[in-house]
């Protein structure tokens, strides 16, 4: 009996001392490279200054963001949607979930560097879009709601080019990788960039033709940690430090093409969204719908 009690005692100090040894082990959050990978940054030395130990992982492969968490290689990843996840859970067989409410979403928007207005657009011009599917099915929808072509219905955001029915300027539909759509602009008359990728190539959010600032929980980019991580004392307290005043005038002052979510007491509200074509209000029925916001900018000089 006194043997098992020391094994016993023996195994609560192994599990205090493995308990210790991971706390005082920094917490390691990867990210991708540009405007999320800043906005990580700048909450990971807000941590350092209340005394945690916190180390940024930027990596450019959006597959590998999700494997090193997988792994345990890193704590949590910020850089993806509940939408993406799902999609990158069934695909690869990963157990991911979302560990907080609070977050950022980045907009898509429609660019050109031939046409100023999206009535210049010709019979026969192309329009490029990620080939990857969620993305490409963001641009789709943007482009219906710019009303240049009309998409089977009822498909959200499964919708492929496959499932274009109407469009009257036979526009031709390049897809590409969703880094390279910003460069193609040399090419092809309109693209659907990602806010995300659009910045760190050096291009300017206010230049958008029609931007989509869909205020939607499953788009809104959050900490990502496998099960047993969620309860993690040194996420739990990073995170803490994320949600704060600072970090979202962050987002408000250096990243205003963001959109900051969750933050303080608004972290578990309802998220709607509201539509400004210049010409009219949205009715209520579209705001719990959940219609993007469509911006038609200024003419760029």
């Amino acid at each position: 009996m006194k043997t098992l009690l020391r094994l016993a005692q023996a195994a609560g100090v192994l599990l205090a001392m493995t308990a210790a040894a991971v706390a005082d082990e920094p917490l390691k959050i990867a990210t991708s490279a540009g405007p999320v990978g800043q906005l990580a940054a700048f909450a990971a030395k807000l941590a350092r200054d209340k005394g945690q130990d916190v180390k940024i992982v930027e990596l450019s492969d959006w597959v590998a963001l999700n494997e090193v968490v997988n792994s345990g290689d890193v704590d949590a990843n910020l850089f993806q949607h509940a939408t993406y996840l799902a999609i990158q859970n069934k695909q690869r067989g990963f157990n991911l979930i979302q560990v907080d409410k609070v977050g950022v979403i980045a907009p898509v928007g429609l660019f050109s560097k031939k046409i100023k207005s999206l009535d210049e657009i010709k019979s026969g011009d192309s329009v490029a879009i990620p080939n990857e599917p969620l993305n490409g099915a963001r641009g789709l929808i943007l482009l219906e709601r710019a009303g240049l072509i009309k998409l089977a219905p009822g498909k959200g955001f499964s919708v492929s080019r496959f499932d274009i029915i109407e469009n009257p300027k036979n526009l031709k539909v390049v897809e590409l990788d969703p880094a390279q759509t910003y460069r193609s602009l040399d090419d092809v008359t309109l693209a659907l960039v990602n806010i995300t990728y659009l910045i760190p190539a050096g291009g300017d959010p206010k230049s958008a033709l029609v931007i989509d600032r869909t205020v939607d929980d499953g788009l809104v980019l959050r900490f990502t940690a496998r099960p047993d991580k969620k309860d993690d004392p040194r996420l739990k307290a990073f995170i803490q430090v994320f949600n704060s005043p600072e970090v979202k005038h962050f987002i408000e002052e250096k990243l205003p093409a963001f959109i900051p979510a969750g933050f303080g007491s608004l972290g578990a509200r309802a998220l709607s969204s509201e539509v400004d074509t210049g010409s009219r209000e949205e009715s209520a029925s579209e705001q719990k719908a959940g219609v993007s916001v469509l911006i038609q900018s200024e003419p760029k000089p």
